[in-house]
């Protein structure tokens, strides 16, 4: 599995520039002034740092972007990059400008001259989500990744600061790895067990098996798996760092490979359904961040673990099926399975752990893509207070999401001819319907968000900070929103 970079951080040492390897990162504001590392580095160069910043291409640059000057004269370096940005950088800048270090290192071993540059953590932090990939299933044998050393004026301070952001960046990389892992490797049994793994950061773990789940009377999210020879399975993380307080709860739907079951999936695009365990892969890189930065806050993490496939024993359009709350639900369309997984493990987060509030994430639905395209994750919910705060989170961490609506006159399109409600709505309002249909297993004093994060967990282009394929957005959000208003 892919770890982030190694980053140090150390006393700037200008005499040892000369000599240094690979590439060397100098910093410079829109004000075209040199500190003192790009000053030594400008000098060891033959002023073409100078020569850079004075270009018609310097000033066209935006903050945080970098341009590479290879194989400079007066150094061992293969390369120096410039990097446009000032003392005194947003958090946005200063990640931006860290992924493109990432971009522009490959595996060479970089030297970063941040000098006095406030939020050189967050640059770190940039540099090291963006410089993930995932290659386990590759041949060739792996180069090996090359290390960072950050010279600021006060190391330790800033390595005190980088701490908990290379906590959220492990966070970050485990749920791109589960999202990015094939289906015949993360099985539902795989899954289970490398969340069980973590019991050795200090969470707590149980795997609730399909007996345990037909004791409790999930029978919603049974009838999604029952089509498969995978186990399904609900799998509880929790962390204990608030002492007697009751928990926030994250719930995750974790169906690790979707044909879409009776009704099934064209072809073509199928091969993506890999991802479709997003949400629970953002459950478990958010305990993974919690652990490892021992986070003073009490949360519990459900993910519900199917696979939804098509033989002879799978539910059919038609079926009803009665849930662990006690509703029944007419399956129209097997395809919309993740409803059913959420609906029994949201009912049982809260007849268990009676959290103080609950977030559940899923890649839901086509129709949120259609709404928001890959920019923003639907977000819907019964409570303004926690809503506002996850929202303000998301900005702050800069990842895009967008509240949708729920009302009562939503519901009329789950009306139900033989069985308490349908499972879909029709294509009309097809994510909000969605959102209704799991608003009903959230009990009225229950703060409670849906996250459809169908458009943002995996996407086929890059984005500032990460390459194609998975993201790991709602790991930073979610971490600051626990951070700021439930730990302490």
């Amino acid at each position: 599995m892919p770890t982030p970079a190694e980053i140090q951080f150390k006393d700037i040492s200008l005499d040892t520039l000369a000599d240094a390897a690979g590439g060397i990162v100098v910093f410079v504001g829109a004000d075209g002034k040199l500190d003192q590392g790009a000053r030594r580095i400008n000098a060891l160069s033959r002023k073409a740092v100078a020569r850079c910043v004075a270009s018609p291409a310097f000033e066209k640059m935006a903050e945080g972007d970098l341009v590479s000057l290879g194989y400079p004269s007066g150094l061992s370096a293969e390369a120096v990059c410039v990097v446009k940005l000032g003392r005194r950088p947003s958090v946005s800048a200063a990640r931006k400008a860290g992924a493109q270090i990432a971009k522009a290192q490959g595996n060479a071993d970089f030297v970063v001259l941040a000098g006095n540059i406030q939020r050189a953590e967050e640059i770190a932090l940039g540099l090291a989500l963006r410089g993930y990939s995932f290659d386990d299933h590759k041949t060739a044998d792996p180069k090996p990744k090359g290390k960072v050393t950050f010279m600021v004026a006060r190391p330790e301070a800033v390595a005190k600061a980088a701490g908990p952001l290379a906590a959220i960046a492990e966070g970050v990389f485990f749920t791109r790895d589960l999202v990015n892992e094939p289906a015949n490797i993360l099985t539902t049994d795989d899954f289970a067990a490398r969340l069980a793994a973590m019991q050795e950061l200090g969470l707590d773990v149980e795997i609730l098996e399909e007996d345990d789940l037909k004791r409790l009377g999930m029978r919603t999210l049974l009838s999604v798996g029952q089509g498969s020879d995978s186990p399904s399975k609900v799998v509880v993380m929790s962390w204990k760092g608030g002492g007697d307080a009751a928990p926030f709860a994250l719930v995750g739907k974790g169906v690790v490979f979707d044909t879409g079951g009776i009704s099934l999936k064209p072809a073509g695009g199928m091969e993506e359904m890999t991802m479709d365990m997003g949400g629970a892969g953002v459950v478990a890189g958010v305990m993974r961040t919690l652990a490892l930065r021992k986070a003073k806050a009490n949360v519990v993490g459900l993910v519900g673990l199917v696979e939804n496939m098509p033989s002879g024993g799978a539910t059919r359009p038609g079926d009803v099926v009665r849930s662990m709350k006690g509703d029944t639900v007419e399956i129209i369309n097997t395809d919309a399975e993740g409803r059913l997984v959420l609906a029994d493990v949201l009912w049982y987060a809260q007849e268990r752990f009676k959290p103080v509030g609950m977030i559940n994430l899923a890649t839901l639905t086509g129709a949120v893509i259609t709404a928001l395209g890959h920019e923003n994750a639907g977000v819907f919910s019964n409570s303004d207070a926690l809503c506002d705060r996850f929202l303000k989170a998301a900005a702050a961490e800069g990842e895009g999401a967008w509240r949708l609506p729920l009302a009562p006159a939503y519901d009329a399109l789950l009306k139900s001819r033989i069985a308490d409600m349908k499972n879909v709505g029709g294509r009309t309002a097809g994510a909000i319907t969605a959102a209704q249909f799991l608003q009903r297993f959230v009990k009225e004093d229950v703060p409670w968000i849906h996250l459809d994060i169908a458009g943002t967990a995996a996407v086929k282009k890059e984005t500032a900070l990460a390459p194609a394929g998975a993201t790991g957005w709602g790991v930073l959000a979610l971490n600051r929103l626990i951070a700021d208003n439930y730990e302490g």
